[in-house]
């Protein structure tokens, strides 16, 4: 038991899942991002993505595109950020079908 490794794994098949999304999306921000994974995976919280998009720059597997700011009439204020995001050097797709066929439908 003395080799057992503590915490989260390094891979995951969310992270796994939005790197195929962002492969044929070739940006996106993070709610884009969660509305896309609703329609083809199963259940996940929207605080997740955006815990996996951040452990993703992390890891290398995602990557800051460009930051936005837009204004609107928002329950938190007047401004909202956008962070569109891209594949990172580590990312690896592999060519999900059912996110190929989405995109191709679109």
């Amino acid at each position: 038991m003395e080799n057992m490794k503590r915490g989260r794994p390094v891979k995951s098949p969310i992270r796994q899942n939005i790197i195929e999304l962002l492969f044929f999306m070739k940006k996106g921000y993070g709610y884009g991002i969660y509305r896309n994974y609703k329609t083809l995976f199963p259940a996940v919280t929207m605080r997740s993505i955006y815990y996996h998009l951040k452990k993703g720059q992390e890891t290398g597997e995602f990557k800051i595109h460009k930051i936005e700011r837009e204004r609107g009439d928002y329950s938190w204020g007047v401004e909202a950020e956008k962070i569109w995001y891209e594949l990172g050097d580590a990312a690896f797709p592999m060519g999900n079908e059912k996110v190929k066929e989405m995109f191709e439908k679109r």
